[in-house]
């Protein structure tokens, strides 16, 4: 079966389509990324204007259409904090789905931990014992462990990259002041979570997903993504510490500029670098392992989990075009249009 995921996030809106049955690995065969930025264009009323909602729209028809092209059984479409937070966001999903007849639905925070939970334990698998995941996104932090393939703890704080980035370091670079501060900051934002984590047994596996992530991990020399993923990579607290204060002195530009920064999210990678170390001082982490799955890939999983009584192709519409489905699902964005493919 062919699926297609459609994310529409802080940062992006994102469509990967994959071949995929029950109980088999995801193919990942393409991918297709629109720089949005939403978070960014949420006013001060705390709504998405009209351009970023046209934006939306022409991200999400353009996802679609190439969802159809590549002969998608379906198309899950999901948004998460960016979204979430926008006190107009009815309205806005309602007009994506007039236009472009996608139907968003929007993941809790707590349900995006579960499912990039999920993810992360079917990667690893059962050996990894008691797992603790962390999510670093553009708007929010999600925290999830547990021995199982449902967490005993998932949580979601607002403390993603592009948030801190946003809303306290005003400066490019940040001036110490503000570094010093932020650290302060989310040692607090943090005390209650390493609270509730401290009374469960500890974890086996500390594991860490997300972009921003995946970025600090390389620039502390993990291996780069074209080796392939799985190559075992890394974050240890005291690389990231150091790598710490040699990005702070940079400006944003400079940053876009490294091996392993994509030039849409260099401007919060100081960001997230400030919460990925300021979790792992919190929860007493010396080091993190990268998994190369992470919310989109427990969407996948989830539909697969609930297979039973939808045929090998799925339903279409009369037009051949995929049905939506709203699950547990992914967002999109609109800006840059960055495709990659993958072949087996």
């Amino acid at each position: 079966m062919r699926l297609g995921v459609l994310d529409v996030g802080s940062n992006t809106v994102h469509l990967l389509v994959v071949d995929a049955h029950r109980g088999a690995h995801p193919t990942p065969m393409y991918s297709e990324k629109t720089v949005l930025r939403l978070t960014e264009q949420i006013t001060g009323k705390g709504e998405l204007g009209k351009p970023a909602e046209q934006a939306l729209i022409r991200a999400v028809d353009s996802a679609q259409a190439s969802a159809a092209r590549l002969g998608c059984a379906e198309l899950t479409a999901f948004a998460t904090s960016a979204v979430r937070e926008a006190r107009n966001a009815p309205k806005v999903l309602r007009k994506v789905a007039e236009q472009t007849g996608v139907e968003l639905k929007v993941l809790s925070g707590v349900d995006e931990a579960r499912l990039t939970f999920l993810a992360a334990r079917r990667w690893f698998g059962w050996s990894a014992g008691n797992l603790l995941v962390l999510d670093i996104g553009g708007g929010s932090l999600e925290v999830a462990m547990g021995v199982d393939e449902e967490p005993a703890l998932a949580d979601s704080l607002p403390l993603g990259a592009g948030r801190i980035h946003r809303t306290r370091l005003a400066h490019d670079p940040p001036t110490r002041a503000e570094l010093a501060s932020t650290s302060a900051w989310l040692e607090e934002q943090l005390a209650g979570l390493a609270k509730t984590v401290a009374k469960l047994p500890p974890p086996d596996h500390v594991v860490a997903t997300s972009k921003t992530v995946r970025s600090l991990a390389r620039l502390t020399g993990a291996a780069p993504s074209a080796t392939g993923p799985r190559i075992r990579r890394t974050l240890s607290d005291t690389a990231l510490r150091q790598l710490i204060a040699f990005i702070s002195r940079m400006t944003a530009a400079d940053l876009a500029e490294l091996e392993g920064v994509s030039s849409s999210r260099a401007h919060q990678l100081v960001g997230g670098a400030l919460v990925a170390r300021a979790a792992m001082r919190a929860l007493s982490l010396e080091e993190l392992e990268i998994c190369p799955w992470a919310l989109r890939e427990g969407v996948i999983l989830r539909r697969l989990d609930h297979a039973n009584g939808w045929g090998e192709t799925g339903p279409t519409d009369e037009g051949g075009s995929p049905r939506n489905r709203t699950g547990d699902s992914t967002p999109l964005d609109d800006g840059d249009v960055e495709q990659a493919r993958w072949k087996r």
